[in-house]
């Protein structure tokens, strides 16, 4: 177990992803988490983060000092590096010369972090401050031209700093380095998907007892392994609810009831609602005003469920880690807010219901591991994501029944269209976008004024970062050919070339 201190860093998901990769579990905590709960995880190891403030800064984020008195090893990386030299009584000052992007690390002392590591390697920098003064005990270990102090040690408390970010794949031996602390922190490498199961299944158990759990069944894969590892703990007590919030792809309520049915023997029922979100969206444009509508209404066809079921105390859901990062700042640290996830930002305060989120530490690529370790069927693990709130912020603007009918029409026609040329599960997403502008066409020989729809597909490992997928000119002619002379009300098809960052996945 590895806690990593978030300081704000962007890459702080990255730094949970290398030590995972080297079957070690890890959880990023916000600073302010005081030194008794620290205890009481027993980390074997802790990594400080980077993040954008300066340590001299007057609310630049602190943890307590205590941690340095563990007598466990401290990786700082960046900021989190020089939180540690100032801490200990080194002294940190704004450099004369910024360095950002990559740089040639010279290694000075090949040993522990930098074991197995060439003598000059690349390196990724981003700072603006640098180490001017060591604290007592400490030695420099590596430098690269501009920054004198670019790796330091205090090899009898295994106190270890990194003013580069090894997380990064512009870090070439950066995996390597992260191992090497690691194995310091004499972790066995022993975390996979059949232990996370086991732990989970044991903690559903203890949280649960002999009440009654229900969870929101949307038949993506997230929903679908916490049912069945939900469904593992406790058997019979738990019941599924698939909600039709009218904002489903086409005939999705249909396929769904006999995939579900066919592959989860769990108690599953189907509520129709769809008339109280499409109300309730009547008029609404602004997308965050769109996922806090569904959010409500979702939790609030819960409760109304939760009253018939005699025992229910908890309500499941499948949220992910990068949910949480995305919505609440990584556990309520400095990070950026991106935007709201249905299941994260909207949330009642006043919700009855407790939450189980087994997932919450996850990310996808480790859902769909756990997926397949656990038992779920092949078509499940590997379905492509969908967001909570569906294709109402897949429809730009205003949602309405007509916009949706044609949404679906397009969604339909790309789904088969990628699924026939074999993308389908070389692709993290591909759907479509209705966009709330119109263009001129000409169709028939008759002038036309309609619709303009977006197509979106991309590669991803986790949803944190990702890229337009290069889909072959062939298929897209074929995609965009079938959607303007099968769907009414279309006459543009675009495709979209947007990484991310700076773009989101989602066009809402």
């Amino acid at each position: 177990m590895i806690l990593i201190i978030d300081f704000g860093s962007q890459f702080n998901q990255l730094i949970a992803r290398r030590v995972r990769e080297c079957k070690v579990y890890c959880q990023i905590v916000p600073p302010d988490i005081g030194i008794d709960k620290i205890k009481s995880i027993n980390p074997e190891g802790i990594i400080l983060s980077g993040g954008p403030s300066s340590i001299y800064d007057k609310n630049s984020p602190r943890i307590d000092k205590d941690i340095f008195k563990l007598k466990i090893p401290v990786l700082g990386i960046c900021y989190g590096m020089q939180f540690m030299i100032d801490a200990l009584g080194g002294s940190v000052k704004k450099s004369k010369k910024r360095e950002y992007g990559f740089a040639e690390l010279t290694i000075k002392k090949k040993e522990e972090i930098f074991t197995g590591i060439d003598r000059k390697t690349q390196s990724w920098m981003s700072h603006g401050d640098s180490i001017v003064k060591l604290p007592r005990g400490f030695v420099i270990t590596a430098f690269t031209e501009n920054t004198r102090v670019a790796a330091t040690v205090n090899k009898k408390k295994k106190f270890y700093g990194l003013q580069f970010h090894p997380e990064v794949e512009h870090t070439v031996k950066g995996k390597k380095m992260i191992k090497n602390f690691l194995d310091v922190c004499g972790c066995a490498g022993t975390w996979t998907m059949k232990s996370f199961a086991k732990e989970s299944i044991a903690e559903i158990k203890e949280t649960v007892k002999d009440k009654r759990v229900i969870l929101g069944l949307s038949g993506g894969v997230d929903s679908s392994v916490t049912a069945l590892l939900i469904h593992k703990a406790i058997g019979k007590k738990l019941t599924c609810i698939f909600v039709d919030n009218g904002l489903l792809r086409k005939n999705e309520r249909e396929n769904l009831k006999k995939t579900l049915r066919k592959h989860l023997k769990i108690n599953i029922l189907f509520v129709n609602a769809s008339n109280r979100f499409l109300k309730a969206l009547s008029g609404v444009s602004d997308p965050e005003k769109k996922r806090k509508i569904i959010g409500k209404i979702f939790i609030d066809v819960f409760n109304s469920e939760a009253k018939k079921i005699k025992d229910a105390e908890f309500l499941a859901q499948g949220t992910l880690y990068p949910d949480i990062i995305e919505s609440q700042s990584a556990f309520g640290g400095p990070s950026a807010v991106i935007k709201s996830h249905h299941n994260v930002g909207g949330l009642p305060k006043n919700m009855k219901l407790k939450l189980v989120e087994p997932l919450k530490y996850l990310f996808k690529d480790e859902v769909r591991l756990l997926g397949k370790t656990i038992g779920l069927a092949e078509d499940l693990v590997w379905r492509q994501p969908f967001p909570g709130p569906g294709l109402a912020i897949r429809v730009i603007g205003e949602v309405t029944r007509r916009r949706l009918s044609i949404l679906k029409e397009t969604d339909a026609i790309l789904i088969e269209e990628i699924k026939a040329a074999g993308y389908y599960r070389k692709l993290w997403q591909s759907f479509a976008v209705l966009l709330p502008i119109k263009s001129v066409g000409i169709m028939g020989d008759k002038r036309t004024y309609e619709n303009i729809v977006a197509i979106r597909a991309v590669t991803s490992k986790d949803a944190m970062t990702a890229d337009w997928a290069r889909l072959p000119h062939k298929l897209l002619g074929k995609i965009s050919n079938r959607i303007i002379n099968e769907v009414p009300g279309v006459n543009r098809v675009v495709y979209d070339i947007s990484s991310k960052p700076p773009s989101t996945i989602e066009w809402e």
